[in-house]
């Protein structure tokens, strides 16, 4: 069996554990070919860091994805992460017609906000074409602050099932056809993830308080990686979720180490989890 290939489109933060230099090495450690398109390169994250350096690289990408198209080089996977500006849109729908194989999977992180909030630099032409971006996905991976704005249904702290399957619903309305909702917490002290595919299901674990930057690209990296090893959605959504609660604690301490997950040295565990038979 030929190992498995993906493409990821997001930023390049030199420094601060987030988009690519999370997903490139996550990947890698699942056991997944992984190439590479950087929307952009900035020094740092843009979360706690003054005056970080941005250049934009959207001017360059569809030479890339040329030389891509001449070379006849196809993946099984198009990630999408952190994209940040609507010009980067229709090049990602490039990707999913010129680079997928036939029986390939588009995977869209939608990364727009958090806490029932926009991010500052998004605004709402940015939800709406990301909407469309949406019903492409053969899998969408929002928290429920980035549901809430693509469905147009309201933010909720406190919520039950019902609401949780209208906001699922909507996104399948949408066209995106696996969901992946994250931060779903029922109780108090507990979170999860609820997985709609053919089904509704709901993992539940531990709700640790401190919280990182990165933690979603983290999450959506290693789904994929355990989703194209031959793990199901619901099982991929798990390992998933386990992984980033032990990159948590494997952070909370480490007063120097704020700007994200000391992941690293976890991708072993990982490797293995994945891999499982």
């Amino acid at each position: 069996m030929s190992n498995k290939k993906v493409i990821t489109i997001q930023d390049i933060s030199c420094y601060g554990q987030c988009s690519i230099t999370v997903a490139l090495p996550v990947l890698s450690a699942a056991g997944v070919e992984t190439a590479i398109i950087p929307s952009a390169v900035l020094s740092t994250h843009t979360y706690g860091f003054k005056d970080f350096t941005f250049n934009d690289l959207s001017n360059d990408i569809p030479h890339i994805l040329d030389h891509h198209k001449k070379e006849g080089i196809k993946f099984d996977a198009v990630y999408a992460g952190y994209l940040g500006s609507i010009s980067i849109f229709p090049l990602v729908e490039r990707m999913i017609k010129d680079e997928l194989k036939e029986d390939g999977k588009f995977v869209l992180d939608p990364v727009m906000g958090d806490n029932g909030k926009l991010y500052p630099i998004f605004n709402n032409e940015y939800v709406e074409a990301m909407k469309k971006l949406c019903a492409k996905a053969d899998i969408l991976l929002p928290n429920i602050t980035e549901a809430s704005f693509l469905t147009g249904i309201e933010f909720k702290t406190e919520y039950d099932e019902k609401y949780i399957k209208s906001l699922l619903d909507g996104l399948r309305k949408l066209g995106a056809k696996t969901i992946i909702l994250t931060g779903v917490s029922y109780k108090e002290g507990m979170t999860g993830v609820v997985v709609y595919e053919k089904d509704v299901k709901y993992y539940e674990h531990q709700k640790l308080q401190q919280s990182y930057h990165g933690t979603g690209d983290v999450y959506a990296s290693s789904f994929l990686g355990a989703y194209l090893k031959n793990n199901d959605a619901f099982k991929s959504s798990k390992i998933a979720a386990d992984f980033v609660v032990k990159c948590i604690k494997n952070t909370i301490g480490d007063p120097d180490h704020w700007y994200g997950v000391k992941f690293e040295p976890l991708l072993g565990e990982l490797a293995l989890e994945i891999n499982k038979k």
